[in-house]
């Protein structure tokens, strides 16, 4: 009780802490290459930052060139026309930022945070990297390098990820979400220097990206700066839009990964679910936390603590632009066998298509998910990556304002129902890892 009561405290303390951020405080404007730039000005602290949102990632890849959206995301930083190789860490660190990068099967996103007052150095930075990137064969090979040893020891050596790329492999046919945002090895050797040169002139054009710049700014101070710099950079011709439909999944598939070094039995379901503008998108977040999220989620509790079959247990659920999957991963305790571990998660997830969940669990995931996302705009970091992410994934900013609402109109009903519907046998793709190889043991 005095924890729910403290998180009651915490959500009517963010509510008003955000209170001041309304749909009308939110400015937009388009550049006339097509760039979209979204402004929050917010004047509690003498910083800003800025996160560019380049619509580009894994699924807009095709064989051949599969990786090269996370190689961009190397190559952004090694140097262009005017800041040249390493230069723009060492600029934005003299001039008091710092910044960072990420790859997703949807997005590449890069975030500045700065003093208020070097914001004109950030648009500069950004503009030479974007229109004039150095892409010569001396730094691709220094950087192809850094991807095949990230490969070898980020990927090969995770249990988690080499058995998530032969379950994606499987669960997509057709669609682009079949490889792993890092691309297969082959491709990494083989890119050209023509493939990343037409790659980033479609992908890194202006009228491909979404910015969002939150803090001690104002609207006119952005404007400004974003013509002087941003506006000169050509638009491109609009990316080809990924065509590819995922066909129905009509039976259960299954993988197995043989790792000697394998301490331990690892098991993955991945079941096919909506896109995330989806209206079964929070159900289905819902259902993700309360099946695999903490100590306390069902599978925790009951893997983990009363049968003791387990050594860790969660759910991963991504937001993505098309259809995706739904991840439920456990690790087997000592001597415990996959089959084993495989029969008790499947009754686990069973009992919630059956039964449905307690009202008392729906209201703590509610309350949960509601006073994460307040602390999350409590900051101008949380503002802007929030705001880009409801403009891309939802379809439009303004949806971040009805988020709470949304989250708090989820039944139990809707639980179960989406459970029913996409966390069925014939929906899903099993990967087993483990040390041994498959013995060929009959179906569960």
């Amino acid at each position: 009780m005095i924890k729910f009561l403290l998180k009651c405290v915490l959500l009517i303390g963010f509510g008003s802490a955000i209170a001041a951020t309304k749909p009308e405080d939110i400015k937009q404007f388009t550049l006339k290459n097509g760039m979209t730039i979204l402004v929050v000005e917010d004047h509690s602290i003498p910083n800003a930052n800025m996160y560019l949102f380049w619509k580009v990632g894994s699924r807009n890849e095709v064989p051949g060139i599969t990786g090269l959206s996370h190689f961009f995301e190397h190559m952004m930083f090694n140097g262009a026309k005017k800041y040249g190789p390493k230069q723009f860490d060492r600029v934005m660190e003299a001039n008091g930022g710092a910044n960072n990068a990420y790859t997703t099967e949807n997005l590449t996103v890069y975030t500045n945070w700065f003093p208020a007052d070097s914001i004109e150095k950030m648009f500069d930075l950004e503009a030479d990297r974007i229109q004039n990137l150095a892409i010569d064969e001396k730094m691709v090979e220094s950087e192809r390098g850094v991807v095949t040893s990230e490969r070898s020891t980020g990927l090969e050596n995770s249990n988690v990820r080499m058995l998530m790329e032969e379950v994606k492999g499987s669960a997509f046919r057709a669609h682009p979400y079949g490889w792993s945002v890092i691309g297969h090895q082959s491709d990494i050797d083989s890119w050209s220097l023509k493939d990343l040169k037409d790659f980033h002139r479609t992908y890194y054009a202006p009228n491909n990206a979404l910015v969002v710049i939150s803090g001690d700014v104002t609207l006119k101070q952005v404007k400004r700066l974003a013509k002087k710099y941003w506006e000169p950079i050509p638009a491109q011709q609009e990316p080809q839009k990924v065509r590819t439909v995922e066909p129905e999944q009509k039976g259960e598939r299954r993988v197995y990964v043989q790792k000697p070094s394998a301490s331990s039995a690892n098991i993955m379901f991945a079941y096919h679910v909506p896109e995330t503008s989806h209206e079964d998108y929070y159900p289905l977040e819902m259902l993700a936390n309360i099946l695999g999220n903490g100590d306390s989620s069902r599978l925790s509790r009951s893997l983990i603590d009363e049968q003791q079959l387990a050594t860790s247990v969660f759910t991963y659920f991504p937001r993505a632009f098309d259809p995706n999957l739904f991840y439920v991963y456990a690790v087997a305790a000592k001597d415990v066998d996959a089959k084993k571990l495989e029969k008790a998660l499947i009754k686990e997830i069973n009992k919630v298509i059956r039964d449905g969940v307690e009202a008392k669990e729906l209201a703590k995931e509610k309350n949960s998910a509601q006073v994460d996302f307040y602390r999350t705009l409590s900051t101008i970091n949380g503002k802007s990556n929030t705001l880009g992410t409801y403009a891309l994934f939802f379809g439009d900013h303004k949806k971040m304002f009805s988020a709470v609402q949304d989250m708090g109109a989820v039944t139990a009903e809707d639980i179960k129902r989406v459970a029913s519907a996409y966390l069925r046998k014939a929906n899903r793709t099993v990967g087993i890892l483990d040390s041994a190889e498959d013995s060929q043991e009959e179906d569960l």
